[in-house]
């Protein structure tokens, strides 16, 4: 009997182009043995548009980028029964996006003069202006503002008639002088949801999205997008949770499941409002407390957190490591703060790289490492790692170098330069490497483990899930109508088993 329930089946999270260089290569190997019918949804990361920065989070435009992938590959993958999560960036687009260069090239004539936000106008009133050519705020304004990089979020911008005019810039720019003295800018530039070209851009990337054969939305940075003079500008309240109701609704006729990306820490309860308004909410604490269970060989915080979720209905998608890297900013509330800092030494050690908030040290963000380097490169580890995440509630996220066991891509680190910690996640392999690599054992058993997720039947909405520990033990149980699975596990050696029974009903 197989599991008819594929709402959570597991989801492979992967760049187009992160297997063979191209998505026509994974497409070719899902319809194989082992991997063939392994997942029931693949998460494509967003550098399938045209983007041109930030590894494809910034976006010029939802187009399907044909260098490495076309639109065949992914009316393929619905035919083979794997449904999509695709990336919606709601706080910004290139600045080479169509709506940025019209409004290099035509200024207050342009249809999109209103469409980003430009800084000195929305900070009219409430500062001085600077030699620079643009207002800084007084202080007031600003104390509690929450950054995302040093200084002020500007990006200036040179416009044909020679004047620099400032822009909200939350994230990555870069800016270059040509050899002829000219300009040319990369940068993430905010847009103004205060405008309707915004929002008519909302409804008609919906659309595409959802014609691609996206299930899911995944909604980068939303958090970021309504601003106000004097507030945080990041989460401001009620104006996020407005904003998420309005592209719900904008989402609903296309049946468009939406997934809020956020990180918060647990103390601050976010996750939990995101739930209470009926949101799927991103699992960011379990890498960082499967992490710290191994090194403990204490399951009593995971265990904690578990029936959390189970007790509350919280709906989660969960991973181990992603395109980002292990939070550790999410997991205050749940570990102390000597704890955090205790197991981020560990993951240094293990040739982490700590992404600090805007330069600040104690304002940890998250560790770029892959996980199985986290593990200290450990394949029983590993496999304990992954039994445990496919039996949390919730659907699970598989990150592609997690399953073949990829360790830190120093090289890669250094060759992106500054602001290139996260390239050590990032490999691209080769088909043949693949190929191999497949044949190993630590990828041969978790492709069992996640062959076993998705059709074995007690993995359905509704089941009655169960977790305990006792001393270095864990056991985690799914039970419905049909059938029962159970992992028993020991945080000691990292043995595990599975118990299985079918019902025959």
């Amino acid at each position: 009997m197989k599991n008819k329930d594929t709402l959570l089946g597991p989801m492979l999270n992967l760049y187009p182009d992160s297997i063979g260089g191209q998505l026509s290569a994974l497409v070719e190997l899902l319809k194989d043995e082992p991997m063939k019918d392994a997942f029931q949804s693949i998460y494509i990361l967003p550098s399938l548009y045209h983007t041109d920065l930030d590894r494809g989070f910034s976006v010029q435009d939802y187009e399907i980028n044909g260098t490495i992938a076309k639109e065949e590959n992914l009316v393929t993958l619905q035919e083979m029964g794997i449904d999509l999560k695709l990336d919606f960036i709601l706080n910004h687009l290139s600045v080479l996006s169509p709506q940025f260069q019209d409004l290099l090239k035509n200024g207050e004539k342009s249809k999109y003069k209103d469409f980003f936000i430009h800084w000195n106008r929305f900070w009219d009133g409430y500062g001085e202006m600077s030699e620079e050519g643009y207002i800084l705020p007084e202080k007031k304004y600003i104390q509690d503002m929450f950054f995302r990089k040093e200084g002020l979020p500007i990006l200036m911008v040179q416009f044909p008639d020679g004047s620099k005019q400032p822009y909200w810039n939350t994230f990555y720019q870069e800016i270059k002088e040509e050899e002829d003295g000219s300009v040319s800018y990369l940068g993430q530039m905010d847009l103004n949801i205060q405008d309707e070209s915004v929002w008519q851009h909302y409804q008609d990337t919906l659309k595409k999205l959802a014609s691609y054969g996206a299930k899911i939305v995944r909604l980068d940075a939303f958090a970021y997008a309504p601003k106000a003079v004097g507030r945080k500008n990041f989460l401001n309240e009620p104006e996020t949770w407005d904003l998420l109701e309005k592209i719900q609704k904008i989402a609903d006729p296309y049946a468009l499941r939406l997934l809020p990306e956020i990180h918060a820490t647990y103390e601050e309860g976010i996750y939990q409002t995101l739930a209470d308004k009926g949101y799927w909410v991103y699992d960011f604490f379990l890498p960082g407390l499967i992490l710290y269970t191994f090194v403990k060989e204490d399951a009593t915080k995971l265990v904690r957190w578990i029936n959390e979720v189970v007790d509350k209905g919280i709906q989660t998608v969960n991973m181990l490591g992603c395109h980002d890297g292990i939070p550790v900013l999410d997991l205050k509330g749940l570990l102390s703060e000597e704890e955090i800092e205790d197991l981020i030494a560990t993951l240094k050690k293990r040739g982490g790289y700590v992404k600090d908030l805007h330069g600040e040290k104690k304002m940890y963000y998250q560790v770029n490492m892959t996980y199985f380097s986290a593990l200290n490169r450990d394949e029983k580890q590993l496999l304990l790692a992954r039994a445990l995440q496919l039996f949390m509630p919730g659907k699970p996220q598989i990150w592609y170098l997690d399953l073949f066991a990829g360790e830190n891509d120093v090289e890669a680190v250094k060759k992106a330069g500054a602001g290139g910690h996260k390239e050590i996640n990032r490999t691209n392999l080769d088909i043949e490497v693949v190929k191999e690599k497949i044949k190993e054992d630590v990828v041969v058993k978790q492709l069992e483990l996640l062959h076993f997720r998705k059709h074995f039947p007690a993995f359905k909405e509704g089941a009655t899930i169960t977790c305990h520990t006792k001393g270095s033990n864990i056991e985690i149980k799914w039970k419905n109508e049909l059938a029962c699975a159970t992992l028993k596990a020991n945080l000691e050696d990292y043995d595990y088993s599975i118990e299985q029974e079918e019902y025959g009903l």
